[in-house]
């Protein structure tokens, strides 16, 4: 499933294994809100402060929604985010807009040592 035009899933998907696996493993830390207190990562987010960070996430992300990663960037401002709009959770990209690995590495790169 993919709120991207043509996207085409990894093939490992069509595996029967990979996908019980994968479906048990979302689900189980789902339901469980990935055995996190609500609100944790928000709440421990100052202890970041002072820390260069980089994030990079997309919009059409359905399985984690770009306010997510707003509400992050809110917490802590030595972070940059970047949002694709065109991307989802791992692939995908409006016209030229780079893509999710090409602002990765753009971010990764702004954080490297001159």
């Amino acid at each position: 499933m993919s709120t991207v035009a043509g996207a085409r899933p990894n093939p490992r998907y069509q595996e029967p294994d990979f996908r019980m696996t994968f479906a048990r493993l979302v689900t189980h830390y789902w339901s469980n809100a990935a055995f996190l207190p609500d609100d944790c990562l928000l709440d421990g987010a100052h202890i970041l402060q002072g820390i260069p960070g980089a994030m990079v996430h997309g919009r059409l992300d359905i399985s984690g929604p770009a306010d997510t990663a707003v509400n992050l960037a809110r917490h802590w401002t030595t972070a940059d985010l970047t949002i694709l709009s065109g991307a989802g959770h791992t692939a995908g990209r409006a016209t030229g807009e780079p893509t999710m690995l090409q602002a990765a590495r753009a971010a990764t790169d702004r954080l490297a040592p001159a």
